[in-house]
């Protein structure tokens, strides 16, 4: 006998204007800012969180990995490049880098504007890293001095199980 098939349910839906989402000054090597979007506190979308990080130029974000997460990055504004796993990438709008658990990127703002990426991280995790770094931002407000990472980065790194550049064990 077959079970019955259950009738299609209706999913959830998450709309989020231009500036809605908690938003952080990220300190150097990047600064601008990050601006989380989705997350399983704002929606009952609970395997992965998305949102912004804007770069200011000269700026880039530090060479890196994750133990436990994958994440998309989506150039949509500004021009650069990306190294992932020692090769480097040509970044303008519309390109797209994938990573994996432990493949080490970075990502580069040489171009004159800011660049604009969006992101999205599975399972979620990336919006405690940029609460854990940064400084809350809002809307409108003028950049902030650059200015370092919290004395303690090292703990947060490990606490969200970010892997720093050169720990990957060569296999």
């Amino acid at each position: 006998m077959n079970a019955p098939i259950a009738p299609p349910q209706k999913g959830v839906h998450l709309v989020s204007g231009p500036e809605e989402g908690a938003s952080y000054w990220q300190p150097l090597p990047s600064t601008g800012y990050a601006t989380v979007k989705l997350h399983p506190g704002n929606s009952p979308i609970n395997f992965l969180s998305a949102g912004i990080q804007v770069l200011e130029p000269g700026t880039h974000v530090r060479n890196h990995a994750h133990q436990r997460n994958d994440e998309l990055l989506f150039v949509y504004e500004g021009t650069g490049r990306g190294i992932v796993d020692g090769k480097t990438y040509p970044l303008s709008p519309g390109s797209l880098i994938a990573v994996g658990r432990y493949v080490e990127h970075v990502v580069h703002n040489d171009g004159p504007g800011q660049m604009k990426i969006f992101w999205v991280f599975a399972p979620p995790g990336l919006e405690d890293w940029f609460a854990a770094i940064g400084r809350p931002r809002k809307a409108g407000e003028p950049m902030p001095a650059p200015f370092p990472r919290p004395d303690d980065v090292a703990e947060v790194q490990k606490r969200l199980k970010f892997v720093a550049a050169g720990e990957l064990k060569q296999g």
